[in-house]
């Protein structure tokens, strides 16, 4: 154990030198925040029961309702926008700048944001394939590729919002804003059709988007903006849950008429806001906390596995779901129905078991992603030296 601490703190202190010395630190660490928000918030509220035979879907939320809360902590895709529009508006900038035209920047980016996701689709469409022709449920397959699959519209709508960074960087996020209010009040308050509710997945998330873009032009040097944006957003969220109508559960909710993130609503956009406050307040201490070379390390380490963290979270949420179905009899938190908080006490031990299910389909997928790093014509020893370094530059 001894020599293990001994070698995490070579690698740190290397990763911390590697480090450019004008990064902000603090943007890679609110990135890691967003995605690692994401992969827990789904392992904690998507639950697959075998009540109907079969694998159904099914969430705490919707047998526990008191639970929103943990809700409002783990939905923190605002945030990710929020980086997201900071970094493509510097990038851009940074492009121009160069002489890089808009064709290869936009290019190199998508290309970034995208390439992991075929082996994911290649394994799953084998997998579905598979499956049916073993003798599986229908609907248990459609369960399962529709919970890796539903993820990847947040990386559609994330990709268009890039490619659009020259259109929508100086964007107010008040326009954007009252389009979603607009949608909204036409669906619920004037009784129009439900599919008029999509346009807000780009209006909804432009919002934190361009917010992230007035924060690379230096928008919120001072404290005061980002406060009023965390109050703000804060008092609105209250206000349309508590008088408007809308769910206190800040992600979707089996069975409920009403989702806020499926697609996004007025409350929460008006949430993301504040998150997008809160964030931008936090950086202060965040950037004290990143100098520390063992906390950067490993912000820097999911940063460079951001996107293979986020695309296989699920699929290995279902392997161990699947594999635990070998056992007698349903294991708790992991097959029951989750109506009680001992589901929830339960489900929280199985957190590790899914990191390590997690951690074997990092190993297996992550040269998808580090694609700067060719395996070919390289010795493992040249790899690992490469690595420190790498890590220091995910995601520039």
């Amino acid at each position: 154990m001894r020599r293990l601490r001994a070698r995490w703190s070579v690698l740190a202190d290397r990763i911390d030198g590697a480090t450019p010395a004008d990064r902000d630190r603090t943007v890679d660490a609110l990135r890691a925040f967003a995605i690692l928000g994401v992969v827990l918030g789904h392992w904690l509220v998507t639950a697959l029961t075998t009540a109907d035979g079969g694998l159904s879907n099914t969430s705490p939320l919707a047998h526990l309702p008191r639970l929103a809360p943990v809700s409002w902590v783990f939905q923190t895709l605002a945030v990710f926008f929020l980086v997201g529009g900071h970094v493509a508006a510097r990038g851009y900038a940074a492009a121009r700048e160069r002489g890089v035209s808009y064709g290869v920047w936009v290019g190199q980016r998508l290309s970034r944001l995208f390439r992991p996701v075929a082996p994911v689709l290649a394994l799953w469409a084998v997998a579905a394939a598979g499956m049916l022709l073993g003798g599986a449920e229908p609907d248990t397959v459609r369960t399962l590729v529709k919970l890796v699959l539903s993820p990847l519209w947040f990386l559609l709508v994330f990709g268009v919002l890039t490619a659009a960074t020259p259109l929508v960087a100086r964007l107010s996020p008040l326009w954007p804003a009252a389009v979603v209010a607009g949608v909204d009040v036409w669906r619920f308050g004037l009784g129009g059709p439900e599919w008029i509710g999509w346009v807000n997945v780009a209006a909804g998330w432009l919002v934190p988007y361009t917010l992230g873009a007035a924060w690379s032009r230096g928008a919120f040097g001072r404290r005061a903006p980002a406060a009023l944006l965390l109050g703000a957003g804060a008092a609105a969220t209250a206000g349309l849950v508590l008088w408007g109508g809308y769910p206190a559960s800040m992600v979707g909710v089996p069975g409920a008429p009403i989702s806020n993130l499926n697609p996004p609503t007025l409350a929460a956009v008006a949430f993301g806001v504040a998150q997008c406050g809160l964030a931008l307040l936090l950086r202060g201490p965040l950037e004290r906390v990143m100098r520390r070379p063992r906390v950067w390390a490993k912000v820097a380490l999911v940063n460079l596995s951001a996107m293979t963290i986020f695309l296989w979270h699920q699929t290995a949420m279902m392997a161990v779901t699947a594999l635990g179905l070998l056992a007698p009899a349903d294991l708790p938190g992991l097959h029951t129905v989750p109506d009680s908080p001992q589901w929830m006490a339960a489900r929280l031990l199985w957190l590790p078991v899914f990191a390590a299910a997690l951690g074997v389909c990092w190993a297996a997928f992550r040269t998808y992603e580090q694609a700067g790093r060719p395996a070919r014509g390289r010795s493992s020893r040249t790899r690992s030296l490469r690595a420190p370094e790498e890590a220091a530059a995910a995601h520039a």
